[in-house]
């Protein structure tokens, strides 16, 4: 298609105005041989310009590709196609009996352009999405398929990428046997006195949510594997109707909840796959950082509420297991990540993301690649360890730097 080409929340146009859409891989891998610069799009949900393959580059979606879904029962895997959302998978993989370990908030992202940029669920003992991959089939800068798996000296640069090594057209993933939910909401949990690694791990997942506007969180979700003990929350009174993570939206469009088990599909995501969860008049960014420091960042933040209130629509806090690729935001560290959804006003956001940042600096916050942040390249670079490893598996993979924009130019090279 041609025209104005801009991302899900709107507040990013793309420096092209088409969007190529191949429909087979040996057509997508003809485009990228025969192109100079290119760049992958996702579902669209990054909130940057990380897909962003500037002028005369080509932004090539997955979406017309076959929507490959291969489950191997007797392994307990399935083999996912680049173009393919978490929604479909996962109606597909429950077909089976099957189940994944953890999903993200939205059901509607894709799962390349979400593990790619180190997105995650939520739980003290779950990894981000990237966890999941076994596998990763790359189209390379020359057209070739190259194939990268666990095992593989590669596999850690390989999966939270940045679209920088090639164009993902097939993940392999784990899966383990189907599971049921029960999704409880509870309301007022004060900051004072918060047990935080109690509240963390009173659940498979936990998610607090808060608007600053007093210290303390409006709500609280937990989210129980009916195969494990019940949830013991006496830290804060159920809710008595069902609610919105964000203050005055309806709760028609989240997963069902007062503890009514369901599919494991039909829980973990916050909000159902059937509807879109907002018109996307909003931006969104998110920090990950140490979950020891969780509280002393908690605490931080609430001492800037008075500039980070005004222009927020609702605050998330959730924890990540440790990860082992190379470029993921929780790496090598358990991760509390503190989620912020703004109102849709860049300008008037902007100062309150810098106040945050200054607020979380003394504990080394990570941004997640795909939202919005102002710390510069320079102090990334600094917190990505085997950040060099990365840049030699670039060379490697794509030495001329086809999958290259400006995004990942600041990050890898200054």
């Amino acid at each position: 298609m041609t025209g104005t080409v801009t991302n899900w929340a709107g507040n990013i146009t793309y420096s092209t105005g088409r969007v190529h859409r191949p429909g087979s891989v040996d057509a997508l891998r003809a485009l990228v041989a025969g192109s100079a610069t290119v760049r992958a799009l996702g579902s669209g949900h990054s909130f940057n310009t990380i897909a962003d393959p500037g002028p005369g580059g080509v932004l090539l979606s997955l979406a017309a590709l076959p929507p490959e879904v291969e489950v191997d029962t007797a392994a307990r895997t399935v083999r996912v196609g680049g173009g393919v959302r978490y929604a479909e998978l996962a109606r597909r993989v429950h077909r089976h009996g099957l189940a994944l370990a953890n999903m993200a908030s939205l059901p509607h992202i894709s799962v390349a352009g979400s593990v790619a940029t180190g997105t995650h669920g939520s739980g003290v003992a779950n990894g981000p999405l990237a966890a999941a991959v076994r596998e990763v089939e790359l189209v390379t800068a020359d057209g070739c398929t190259v194939r990268i798996g666990r095992g593989d000296a590669r596999f850690g640069g390989a999966v939270t990428s940045l679209g920088a090594l090639g164009v993902v057209t097939a993940l392999v993933l784990d899966l383990e046997p189907a599971y049921a939910v029960e999704q409880h909401v509870f309301t007022e949990l004060p900051l004072e006195g918060l047990d935080f690694e109690a509240v963390a791990g009173a659940a498979y997942s936990v998610s607090l949510f808060t608007d600053w506007r007093d210290a303390g969180f409006r709500q609280v979700w937990l989210k129980r594997r009916t195969d494990q003990p019940p949830a013991d929350f006496p830290w804060a009174a159920p809710a008595q109707t069902a609610l919105h993570p964000v203050p005055g939206m309806p709760a028609d469009n989240c997963t069902a909840q007062h503890g009514v088990p369901g599919p494991w599909h039909e829980r973990l995501p916050h909000f159902r796959a059937e509807f879109t969860p907002s018109s996307g008049a909003e931006l969104q960014s998110e920090y990950l950082l140490p979950r020891g420091d969780a509280l002393a960042a908690l605490h931080a933040l609430d001492a800037v509420r008075d500039t980070v209130a005004p222009v927020l629509r609702t605050c998330e806090v959730r924890t990540v297991a440790a990860d082992g690729q190379w470029l993921s935001p929780s790496h090598g560290r358990d991760t509390v990540a503190l989620h912020f959804t703004w109102v849709e006003d860049t300008a008037a956001v902007l100062p309150a993301v810098r106040r945050v940042e200054a607020a979380l600096e003394p504990f080394g916050p990570r941004p997640h690649w795909g939202k919005v942040f102002a710390l510069p390249a320079a102090v990334l670079r600094g917190r990505y360890p085997r950040l060099a490893d990365f840049r030699a598996l670039a060379r490697e993979l794509d030495p001329a730097g086809k999958f290259t924009n400006a995004f990942v130019r600041d990050l890898l090279t200054g």
